[in-house]
């Protein structure tokens, strides 16, 4: 196979990310179809880029690492919690197969610095993909779902998600904190109209 076929083999790969369900829907009894790894992976993208400019770190590393950060489950599927405790996933193999052959090693070097979590770039994109799922939880609660707001907010109400107690930059601390406060739907609170222009 020749490079620029490897290259739309990979695109192709790419695309099943649409269809590759988020597996948190069985823990949460949330039947959300449009939650999927290419719309998770797209808004922690955006949302490392913001934690990129805030903290002042490199901003093509942070997004490419979002958009990367869960290609392997293309290959082994995404795990809850619980699934967490049986599975064994070989992502060090996933990556050689899945970047290893592809033309240029760019790919293979940000995953791999994504997973060491060292370097300040790849902690934001972890800050990113846990706020991702604390906006996911915030919808969710806002729409009524108990067991979303009992990850968010405690049996109780009275203790901080575990997704906000792992955040580590400032930044997404702040933002973190403002999310648990932000109704989901203000953002076009103050556009709408019933009149088209």
């Amino acid at each position: 196979m020749n490079e620029d076929e490897r290259i739309v083999d990979f695109l192709f790969e790419i695309g099943t990310m649409r269809k590759l369900i988020r597996i948190h829907r069985q823990t949460l009894l949330a039947d959300d179809v449009s939650d999927n790894i290419a719309s998770h992976s797209y808004r922690t993208s955006i949302i490392a880029w913001y934690l990129a400019k805030m903290e002042k770190a490199d901003l093509y590393k942070t997004v490419m690492m979002g958009l990367l950060h869960d290609m392997a489950e293309t290959r082994s599927g995404d795990h809850n919690w619980v699934h967490k405790k049986y599975v064994k996933i070989f992502t060090d193999e996933i990556v050689k197969d899945q970047f290893g052959t592809l033309p240029h090693s760019d790919f293979t070097e940000l995953i791999n610095e994504y997973d060491k979590r060292e370097s300040k770039e790849s902690i934001l994109v972890k800050d990113a993909d846990l706020l991702d799922q604390i906006l996911l939880l915030r919808e969710y609660e806002w729409q009524g779902n108990k067991e979303a707001a009992i990850w968010l907010r405690g049996k109780n109400g009275d203790k901080e998600s575990t997704q906000f107690t792992r955040l580590k930059s400032e930044s997404a601390k702040k933002l973190g904190a403002i999310i648990l406060k932000e109704d989901p739907s203000a953002w076009w609170n103050n556009i709408w109209t019933s009149e088209n222009r």
